[in-house]
């Protein structure tokens, strides 16, 4: 594939539509040599003209859309459990497959389907990291031509970015929607009902491309036909009786996805998560009024961050840096985008008094 800078997507695109605005705005700035507004010795552009130069832009991107999901496409599978489907996306010639540790839950073994494919392979878990809601599982026997994706860097995603979303939502595999990168760096908690595993994930891509049950585990494509994320879970509206809202969606970044997976990988587990903790089991407390009130420290681990700091079991942390803490969620959300070595103020109450001290992070 041709990657010069002169034939990239958005350069042929940003071309036409600087072609479009010369032809249907003539006085805003298109001047040809003569400076008059209207190039020497031609006519000037017709409506239709510039309708159908409007065509070229819509046919341009159409291209685009139709590459890279030729491109993509065949990298992403449908994963099939004994109770959930999900999606996945080849991770290397060797037959591993990174999805969501929600798509594959508690089952060892699975039932794959690849793109435009009507064969069923198997496949068994390498491991799963619930903490990133990620997981590995490897075919038995790897097909003939089966296709890795191309991973992404996470620093390069952007607001705006066209993106598509592929998978098999409510088993409709091999489907493709459409949207663009609405925000990054999005700290996300989910939940623990609906097949979720309760984990907070950091640095989150929200898309506005359509998410669905099915979709998670699979791909988040930018137009260059890299993975910049693996689609895991939309946002729910209470108003609508807990149901998805419409357009808001959340996928692992693939620099996330390319750790974690690398290490299961490579050792058959997470070795390095590359997340700050405190080394401790806590559990959420609430007041009188029944309201959540802090995490109550139950265990710390011996030598750990918290009990280097004197943090004991019994303690209750109602602050992490200038964050309240009212539940294990919210102390799970304060500590996601520190990062392991990190030094943070932690206060808690003891005996009814009000401690603070200086925590070192340790890594989860």
């Amino acid at each position: 594939m041709d990657v010069s800078p002169a034939r990239t997507p958005t350069t042929r695109l940003l071309a036409v539509l600087v072609a479009v605005l010369c032809l249907t705005v003539p006085l805003s700035g298109c001047d040809g040599p003569t400076g008059s507004g209207e190039p020497s010795g031609t006519e000037k552009p017709s409506a239709e003209t510039g309708r159908d130069t409007a065509r070229s832009v819509t046919d341009a991107l159409q291209s685009d859309y139709q590459r890279v999901i030729k491109d993509v496409l065949p990298s992403v599978v449908q994963i099939q459990g004994s109770r959930d489907l999900g999606s996945g996306v080849v991770f290397d010639d060797k037959g591993h497959i990174v999805t969501n540790a929600h798509v594959v839950a508690d089952d060892r073994t699975f039932r794959v389907t690849t793109a435009g494919s009507e064969q069923t392979l198997t496949a068994r878990l390498v491991s799963s990291y619930p903490d990133q809601d990620l997981a590995v599982v490897k075919l038995d026997t790897v097909p003939r031509g089966l296709r890795p994706a191309v991973f992404g860097d996470s620093e390069k995603v952007e607001v705006g970015q066209i993106v598509l979303a592929m998978g098999s939502p409510f088993g409709l595999s091999s489907s493709v929607t459409q949207g663009i990168v609405s925000a990054t760096g999005r700290t996300v908690s989910e939940g623990n009902g609906n097949g979720g595993t309760g984990a907070t994930i950091a640095d989150m891509v929200q898309t506005s491309a359509a998410i669905n049950p099915g979709n998670s585990g699979g791909a988040l494509v930018n137009l260059d036909s890299e993975v910049i994320g693996i689609p895991t879970l939309a946002a729910t509206d209470p108003q609508l009786g807990g149901s998805a809202a419409p357009g808001i969606g959340f996928a692992i970044p693939a620099s996330t996805v390319k750790t974690i997976a690398g290490q299961i990988v490579q050792y058959g587990r997470v070795v390095r998560s590359g997340r700050a903790a405190l080394q401790i089991t806590g559990r959420t407390v609430v007041d009188a009024g029944f309201q959540p009130a802090g995490v109550a420290v139950v265990e710390v681990q011996g030598g750990g961050a918290a009990d280097r700091a004197g943090i004991r079991a019994g303690d209750v942390i109602v602050r992490v840096g200038g964050t309240d803490i009212t539940t294990i969620t919210s102390l799970s959300e304060a500590l996601a985008t520190a990062k392991p070595g990190q030094r943070v103020q932690v206060t808690y109450l003891r005996d009814g008094a009000e401690k603070t001290v200086e925590v070192t992070l340790g890594e989860q």
